[in-house]
């Protein structure tokens, strides 16, 4: 990091810190269970300094395994975690025929007890999905994701989606052909890309 980058990003924590304490103010529903495809769901959380009520912490799926995981929860719920060797420097589990890359774990003990204690956390009746458009996402998916049963439910996108209803479109990626980073820091003033979603009044739904 060039001293230029050290201070644009020591700025934004110093900022961070203040919006993170208004947005936990404005928290009202507490203790929520997010399901996330990837980190963003996590880091949002933190932000919000709630605990991680589901095992989707620090790993990832593709959109397709998430999508099938969410139409058949119930089953997936029940189904042992196991690891498989690849040559990945991160342990890559498998519940049943999904694949879940902990790529935040050093070890699969480590993924395992989380991923464990974390699962019986679950609160279905406080549930809130979030997908993100990215990783080989297609619109079959976009459009497989906005038929889910799920009253909260939203998918970030690179670009407007006006036939999905539970679709969001984050601006900053519209040439990246993806969602980038949510968790990124989008310019000077502290704001994250996925700040652009009001996630603490579509917690407060419930």
């Amino acid at each position: 990091m060039n001293p230029f980058q050290k201070i644009k990003s020591a700025v934004n924590k110093c900022q961070r810190f203040f919006i993170n304490r208004s947005l936990q103010r404005k928290l009202t529903n507490q203790g929520m269970t997010v399901i996330s495809a990837n980190c963003v769901g996590a880091f949002i959380l933190h932000d919000l300094h709630q605990p991680f009520n589901s095992p989707f912490v620090n790993l990832c799926l593709s959109p397709q395994d998430f999508l099938r995981y969410l139409q058949n929860m119930d089953f997936y719920r029940t189904q042992p975690l196991t690891f498989v060797q690849t040559e990945k420097s991160y342990p890559v589990g498998k519940l049943a025929d999904l694949e879940i890359h902990f790529m935040h774990y050093h070890s699969e003990q480590e993924a395992k007890a989380k991923w464990e204690e974390r699962l019986k956390r679950l609160n279905l009746d406080n549930l809130f999905i979030m997908m993100t458009d990215r990783d080989s996402c297609t619109e079959q998916d976009l459009q497989d994701f906005d038929q889910l049963p799920f009253k909260h439910k939203v998918v970030f996108t690179h670009k407007p989606y006006p036939e999905i209803k539970s679709s969001f479109y984050i601006k900053g990626f519209e040439k990246r052909g993806q969602v980038g980073n949510l968790f990124e820091f989008s310019g000077w003033n502290g704001r994250k890309y996925y700040d652009q979603f009001d996630y603490v009044s579509w917690f407060n739904q419930k």
